[in-house]
């Protein structure tokens, strides 16, 4: 079978309606939109646009399927996501190709997720048996206090483009594990991953109305009347920080239980003790995983003075050695960025960073041909202040700055408003401790760069979000916690 013919007949085997009630159907508008691969603009396949009268359906069938899901026993629950797990890991060229096919990401990579997201699946489905209350008596031996973990109810799911299986499974197993119904309204640009999915859980016996799915290219017209709604008692979404401001201030009005995974700026730190070609490695991974399309990226690198020269040199040659093609070409390591608007976005930020006084070490052009291609690039002497430092790459540019103290270290490392992830290389087991204890994140690699893992709780502080995923900590979101005093009779 030619690449092209695979191609398509994976295609034709994605549902393209919205799931609603454990059924396929069209959107009520009749109304469809397109998704395209970045590699080359061109259309892969036309699916159902969800509006508000789609996701209030969706809401109905989730507030319906609630009760009798949240009383199936936690064991069928965990069996559920074991035999999702055992699909997706079955089918895991069909979801590596069909994520580079809407995202662009390179196959090797693209493999990595499937192997990824599916770990949420094995996760959770051990951890669905486990959650646990307590029984005591009280100090005054008055009474027995009893403590039970309760589904919160109905969940709202918004995932992003960038992981479109692994933002999902990272969402929707613990919501399973936990006894909670669902409606996940995936990002407009990487809708097919989500929809593919969603067919695996039926498969997996899912029952109807337990997850229902819609994609839609109206997200405020869609998710809106839900958030609004009393009968919605969880909202978890992963974006843009500003995105997320906006949906707190709206969960707000009905007090809504969120989960947030916002935006990031990770700093990479290398101090002049550390192993350079380890720290260049360990960038590499931080910095172009994804093209740098990632919340956990390293955005900002941050080298001690006396090694910035070897460090450069030798990540400069590293990222011109990268291979810039469609991610299913042999060979290709780096892949398109999602659109664009995203592209300009970048070459934006470098190009008035060298206006500021930086240096271009390598790249720092878009990509000839079709599609959102953008050179691998670092950029030297980037001046503080510049706004590359204080923005959201989410492309593959890495720009340097350099330091002389670790107290300078943790300046420039905490001069943001993000806090999700960072990275530190050093020998000095103290130093990365310390380092640790004074960094503003939520998760830290010491001599690591990447750190992402299932059985790890996921999130950030300051403006990065708020709550976990991932780890023991991940199905406390969708739990709620009930306390019964109970008397004790007079003599007893």
């Amino acid at each position: 079978m030619t690449t092209a013919s695979r191609e398509s007949e994976l295609l034709a085997s994605v549902p393209t309606g919205l799931l609603i009630g454990g059924d396929w159907r069209a959107a009520t508008s009749g109304a469809t939109f397109d998704v395209e691969d970045p590699a080359t603009g061109k259309v892969l396949v036309s699916i159902a646009d969800a509006g508000p009268e789609d996701s209030l359906a969706a809401l109905d069938a989730a507030a319906a399927a609630q009760a009798p899901w949240a009383a199936v026993a936690p064991r069928e629950r965990g069996e559920i996501l074991r035999r999702a797990f055992e699909l997706v890991t079955a089918r895991a060229e069909d979801f590596a190709l069909l994520m580079t096919l809407e995202m662009g990401k390179p196959l090797a990579e693209a493999r990595g997720e499937v192997a990824y997201g599916a770990e949420f699946l094995r996760w959770f489905s051990e951890e669905a048996v486990r959650a646990s209350g307590r029984y005591s008596v009280s100090p005054d031996g008055k009474s027995r206090l009893l403590v039970q973990k309760k589904p919160v109810g109905p969940c709202l799911l918004i995932t992003p483009w960038n992981f479109p299986l692994a933002m999902a499974t990272r969402k929707i197993a613990p919501a399973v594990a936990a006894g909670c119904t669902m409606v996940l309204k995936p990002a407009r640009l990487t809708p097919l991953t989500s929809q593919l999915f969603a067919q695996v859980m039926q498969e997996a016996g899912l029952p109807p109305g337990v997850l229902n799915v819609v994609p839609s290219t109206r997200a405020g017209a869609t998710t809106g009347p839900l958030i609004k709604d009393s009968r919605l008692r969880k909202l978890s979404f992963t974006g843009s920080t500003e995105v997320g401001r906006r949906l707190l201030s709206d969960a707000a009005e009905t007090v809504l239980r969120t989960s947030m995974e916002l935006g990031g700026n990770a700093p990479f730190v290398v101090f002049d003790d550390a192993d350079i070609d380890a720290a260049v490695e360990g960038a590499m991974l931080a910095k172009l995983r994804n093209m740098g399309e990632a919340c956990t990226a390293a955005n900002r690198f941050i080298v001690q003075d006396s090694v910035a020269d070897e460090f450069t040199e030798k990540f400069a040659a590293r990222m011109a050695s990268m291979t810039t093609a469609r991610g299913t070409e042999p060979g290709s390591t780096v892949g398109p960025l999602i659109d664009a608007k995203s592209r300009d976005k970048v070459h934006s930020l470098v190009t008035d960073a060298v206006s500021a006084g930086a240096t271009v070490v390598t790249g720092g052009t878009t990509v000839d041909g079709p599609g959102y291609f953008y050179a691998p690039t670092i950029l030297a002497g980037v001046t503080e202040g510049s706004p590359i430092l204080s923005e959201e790459i989410f492309g593959p540019v890495a720009p340097i700055v350099t330091f002389s103290t670790e107290e300078e270290a943790v300046r420039l490392a905490n001069n943001t408003e993000y806090g999700l992830a960072a990275y530190v290389f050093t020998k000095d087991l103290d130093r990365g401790l310390r380092m640790g204890e004074k960094l503003e994140t939520g998760m830290l690699g010491l001599n690591a760069g990447v750190i992402s893992n299932a059985a790890a709780p996921f999130g950030g502080v300051k403006q990065s979000g708020l709550g976990r995923e991932g780890g023991a900590e991940g199905i406390e979101e969708y739990l709620s916690t009930q306390y019964i005093g109970i008397a004790v009779p007079a003599g007893a």
